[in-house]
């Protein structure tokens, strides 16, 4: 799985909040679409600041290269990741499959397995951060905002990246 990753993104993530709607959160064109209205939200403050030259192809070849891994594998992906938003900002990672992500606990689960994918690369690794940083730091340091968890059915968790 990180060859993918490392290939596109190694230029290149709690405190649980949850709240009312935001705004920004009652015009999201991605809700009803690729998951339903989040019941959970939290913020994270990053670590990292983002990369200098994170952008919208950056963000994009990550996921490119996530699921290429993924689909390299002898068996179906168990979720997929999805760059939406004007300029890729936002992270949508959606399970495939009947009872996957679809507690908090079982996301958070999920979200564990990729933090520890990602102090594996090398980015992490050569800035002797890789026993500190997280998935989420590894996405601020890309440019995303935002990611949200979804089962794909009734369950979504949003996380706010600062």
């Amino acid at each position: 799985m990180k060859s993918g990753i490392l290939g596109l993104a190694a230029a290149a993530l709690l405190v649980l909040g949850c709240g009312a709607a935001s705004a920004q959160e009652e015009h999201d064109r991605h809700v009803g679409y690729y998951y339903p209205h989040p019941q959970t939200e939290e913020t994270y403050i990053a670590r990292a600041e983002a990369l200098p030259q994170a952008g919208r192809q950056m963000r994009i070849g990550f996921v490119v290269g996530y699921t290429t891994n993924q689909l390299e594998r002898p068996y179906p992906p168990d979720y997929v990741l999805y760059a939406k938003g004007a300029e890729a900002q936002k992270l949508i990672i959606a399970a495939v499959g009947e009872h996957r992500m679809n507690t908090l606990y079982r996301a958070r689960a999920v979200l564990a397995m990729m933090t520890a994918v990602a102090r594996t690369m090398p980015i992490f690794v050569d800035n002797g951060v890789e026993d500190s940083f997280t998935f989420f730091d590894l996405a601020k340091l890309l440019g995303f905002e935002q990611i949200t968890v979804t089962d794909g059915d009734e369950f979504a968790h949003r996380i706010f990246l600062e």
